[in-house]
């Protein structure tokens, strides 16, 4: 239902392939299977995974878009992944996502870290910690 509300919106619109955003540096998912398949390829790799949780009605997490594409294009080693919990709420659950945005970061598909709000300077700074960790 949040999916159909976010489209009529005008918030939807990525395309069915998942390939919405990965020229910015962050790959939008918009299937369980996709992400699914994403997260067991990236439990094979020691690179950091950040998961940004958010939902197109969220002010907050609008805010914080620029600052995260740019992120993306200044750590090119670290691999950027956006989920809108309306779409994939299971997903958001098996996270434990309760705010938005909510920014997941995970080493061999285990959970590093975590930062709660568009707080880009605390984001950036564990991006930092963790990418050559």
């Amino acid at each position: 239902m949040g999916a159909i509300l976010s489209s009529l919106m005008g918030a939807g619109g990525a395309p069915a392939d998942d390939s919405a955003g990965e020229e910015s540096g962050v790959t939008s998912f918009n299937s369980s299977e996709r992400w699914q398949l994403h997260l067991k390829t990236h439990e094979e790799s020691s690179q950091l995974l950040v998961v940004d949780f958010s939902a197109s009605w969220c002010g907050p997490c609008r805010f914080i878009e620029p600052a995260i594409r740019a992120m993306a294009a200044k750590f090119t080693d670290v691999q950027f992944a956006k989920i809108d919990v309306d779409e994939l709420s299971k997903v958001a659950q098996e996270f434990g996502v309760q705010a938005m945005p909510t920014f997941v970061l995970l080493k061999k598909g285990k959970e590093v870290d975590r930062v709660i709000g568009a707080k880009k300077d605390e984001l950036e700074k564990k991006v930092e910690k963790h990418r050559s960790v």
